[in-house]
């Protein structure tokens, strides 16, 4: 079991910048990529980016590439979500997740096996 936790969300303006925090639990060893989803109401979960916990390759949702940046720090078993320039249309709550063992969808989010509780994101324009 692994259980992940965020941190960080919170209302900001247009164009300011905002950095969310997951922190992972248990069996964190097993884990092969940890992804950032957002949702909000009536809409699907959405990808927005996702890191390899081995090796640090990182993939963005066309949405948010360039202004966001997905970073990990294995020793402390966090990632962050980096994200500038907000826009908003970024307004939702944010997810992190993880998978355990490879899999190459990481950009699908029922290829995910833990999930956190979400923290909210408002941007106020």
């Amino acid at each position: 079991q692994v259980q992940l936790a965020e941190s960080g969300g919170g209302l900001v303006q247009a164009g300011d910048s905002l950095k969310l925090s997951c922190a992972a639990s248990g069996r964190t060893s097993s884990i092969y990529v940890w992804g950032w989803f957002r949702q909000v109401p009536g809409k699907e979960r959405e990808f927005v980016a996702a890191v390899l916990w081995s090796g640090g390759t990182t993939y963005y949702a066309d949405s948010v590439e360039g202004r966001f940046t997905v970073s990990r720090d294995n020793a402390k078993n966090t990632i962050d979500l980096q994200m500038n320039s907000l826009k908003p249309e970024d307004t939702a709550i944010y997810y992190c997740a993880a998978r355990v063992g490879y899999h190459d969808g990481v950009y699908t989010r029922d290829n995910y096996d833990y999930w956190g509780q979400g923290t909210q994101v408002t941007v106020s324009s």
